[in-house]
């Protein structure tokens, strides 16, 4: 665990009205998160299929594309796109509302794994041993903002805690964009009312590329994020053009033990996948 005070802080989190006093991340390597393309993606606890599906297709392609995902690690939309995103071979970061010692939902406990062994991290702003208050759900929301350069609503009931999310992206001048649903539908609601207030309405990948005037690689061109300097090194060789187990173990320099656990972390978190052969290519 890492613990940065108020002084030391990215400008992200210092430009909101209320500066936390501290952030405790998971790992140490936030900053290097935040040169990416970053969004947030929030919606309902109890989503719908439709919630779920267009939650996942939008949080799969952007992460496929390089844009790393920020949420709440919530039940419903918010574990659909950290899950997506991963499935994706991307990059995503978690706020809790709790102390790093626990996940919180605790079923979502080995999601909060994954996060941490795929390049990503957990956050939160509260120590060790605080528990999941009531009123730390909306002021992590803050944060969920300020770590990212626009905030999505993918489906949200009229009085759904995401909506408090789009209000502190509004606070800090981002855009809010969110996903229309069915009229006739009470937990698109919330999403409905915000298009109608000004968000930008989103179908398709391209929209939220084009509202936050990203321009992003494409999928095969993506960057992909590494957990350390051996995954770094073995990713940009592959980048490179060599494919041979053999070759790479060579042009790394790493220690067989320790290049045959890189290339297994590569793999199992979706970033590296097998030719055959012993031959690899980026995920």
């Amino acid at each position: 665990m890492v613990t940065l005070t108020q002084n030391s802080l990215p400008v992200e989190l210092k430009r909101l009205p209320q500066v936390p006093n501290q952030l405790y991340l998971s790992d140490g390597h936030l900053e290097d998160l935040l040169i990416h393309p970053r969004l947030a993606i929030v919606g309902s606890r109890k989503a719908t299929p439709y919630g779920r599906a267009v939650t996942a297709k939008l949080a799969s392609e952007l992460a496929a594309r390089g844009v790393i995902i920020v949420s709440g690690l919530a039940l419903g939309v918010d574990s659909i796109a950290h899950a997506s995103c991963l499935d994706a071979g991307g990059t995503t970061i978690a706020v809790l509302p709790c102390g790093l010692d626990r996940i919180y939902p605790a079923t979502h406990t080995d999601l909060g794994r994954r996060i941490i062994k795929s390049g990503g991290m957990i956050v939160t702003e509260y120590p060790k041993q605080t528990e999941p208050y009531q009123s730390n759900f909306l002021a992590r929301n803050r944060i969920i903002a300020a770590l990212s350069e626009g905030v999505l609503v993918t489906e949200a009931a009229a009085r759904s805690g995401s909506l408090n999310t789009a209000s502190h992206a509004l606070d800090l001048g981002l855009p809010v964009l969110a996903v229309p649903g069915n009229i006739t539908s009470p937990y698109s609601e919330g999403c409905n009312n915000l298009i109608k207030a000004g968000a930008i309405p989103v179908t398709s990948t391209d929209d939220v590329i084009k509202a936050l005037s990203w321009k992003l690689a494409n999928a095969e061109d993506r960057v992909i994020i590494a957990g350390n300097e051996a995954e770094r090194t073995v990713l940009e060789l592959i980048k490179q053009g060599t494919s041979d187990g053999n070759t790479l173990l060579v042009l790394s320099k790493l220690e067989t033990s320790e290049f045959n656990r890189t290339l297994t972390m590569l793999e199992i978190t979706g970033r590296i996948r097998p030719l055959g052969a012993n031959h690899w290519s980026l995920a």
